[in-house]
């Protein structure tokens, strides 16, 4: 019996023995190495040196740093509960029965899967603020008020909601979980609101998103996670990790990459991460204690 024991868990770590070591290598060991440097003055050229809380005390008097953090989180409080609303309203029109309904799904969902580079230049030419496509359709609405269309990236007014605006291209990932999750909901329920007299605004909203309800958190959860680690969009159409124009879209993974790889403070920058970490824990924590109470599980 031993004998066989040992025989199964050899044949065992032998499956799990890559992936074991590349989780160390690759995961634990660069987490445990960026939580040490978070501690150090560290510039990747030479060996780094314990200066204990410093890097952090730095964090706290770093007027780019909260720069940098304000523009985070005011493109999460944005672009998450816009983005929640444009691509559930796609999965209910999605899950009805119409000619075609496949074809429209795939529609939605194509824009999700272009790299993030490309639909980046793709967008960097939409938002052109002279010959642009999306200007030139918004030009005739500016005129009726004597007015023209924004330059969007020339703008710092403008740069951040044209980001916004860029991340609903590719809600059709959350669109299908929704869509998903909406197929789930018991058709009995509705025809029991419908019997009750329950006209459609209201099977949506006493029956459709509670059943749906953590379906809501998990999209609402992982869409908080991404926009706080906005990068490639603001890094390739800001043209850099200045944050252009005028720092306007100086995110706080651009500002931590340009710490880390343009001034090579690699100590300071792991500092960044961590309070990142911690913030992103903290947030998901919140979301957490407040879905508690409106989340249904069906058993």
């Amino acid at each position: 019996m031993i004998r066989g024991e040992t025989r199964r868990l050899a044949r065992g770590l032998a499956f799990t023995g890559l992936w074991v070591v590349g989780l160390g290598v690759f995961t634990a060991y660069p987490v445990l190495a960026s939580l040490y440097y978070s501690f150090c003055d560290y510039s990747i050229l030479q060996r780094p040196v314990w200066i204990g809380l410093e890097n952090f005390r730095q964090l706290a008097t770093d007027d780019v740093f909260w720069l940098s953090l304000r523009n985070t989180l005011f493109f999460a409080a944005i672009s998450v509960p816009l983005g929640t609303v444009v691509s559930l309203s796609l999965a209910l029109l999605l899950n009805q029965e119409v000619r075609g309904r496949a074809f429209f799904r795939a529609l939605f969902y194509l824009p999700s899967i272009v790299p993030a580079v490309a639909s980046s230049m793709l967008w960097l030419w939409i938002f052109n603020g002279q010959h642009g496509v999306l200007n030139q359709a918004l030009a005739p609405v500016f005129a009726l008020w004597g007015g023209q269309p924004p330059a969007w990236f020339g703008d710092p007014d403008w740069a951040k909601p044209a980001l916004v605006l860029m991340s609903l291209w590719g809600v059709g990932n959350s669109t299908i979980i929704y869509l998903a999750g909406l197929q789930d909901v018991p058709r009995e329920l509705h025809e029991s609101a419908e019997l009750d007299g329950a006209g459609p605004l209201r099977r949506l909203w006493h029956v459709t998103l509670p059943m749906i309800s953590p379906v809501i958190y998990f999209n609402v959860v992982m869409g908080l996670i991404g926009a706080m680690q906005v990068f490639t969009q603001a890094f390739i159409m800001s043209g850099g990790p200045d944050g252009n124009p005028a720092r306007s879209t100086l995110f706080y993974a651009l500002y931590l990459y340009s710490t880390a790889f343009y001034d090579l403070r690699m100590g300071y920058a792991s500092a960044m991460a961590w309070v990142l970490f911690l913030l992103i824990a903290g947030l998901t924590w919140a979301a957490n204690r407040v879905a508690s109470k409106r989340v249904h599980y069906s058993s």
